[in-house]
């Protein structure tokens, strides 16, 4: 399954739910702004991504938005420009 870059962010009104909104969000992506997260994700994880985060919302009150960026591997790689500070991705280690 191909992986897509995905741009997601939210607006929630409650402190709760945002909190729990953004724990979620954290475990699938790269935390990139208040607010905005960097994901690689593949169909089924997305799809995992959208169950997680449905009933954390309020449907009436409260955004996700969830942007494709598209493909991770390919010949047109991910362009993202920023004014201001650069963005800089965490480093990820893995200890074995």
């Amino acid at each position: 399954m191909a992986r897509r870059h995905f741009l997601i962010t939210y607006d929630i009104s409650d402190d709760k739910r945002r909190t729990k909104i953004f724990h979620t969000l954290q475990a699938n992506g790269d935390h990139a702004q208040f607010s905005v997260f960097l994901c690689q994700l593949n169909p089924t994880e997305l799809a995992r991504l959208r169950a997680a985060l449905q009933p954390l919302i309020n449907a009436s009150e409260d955004q996700v938005m969830i942007v494709d960026l598209g493909k991770v591997y390919s010949d047109d790689a991910l362009r993202l420009e920023t004014l201001g500070q650069p963005y800089a991705p965490p480093i990820r280690a893995m200890i074995v």
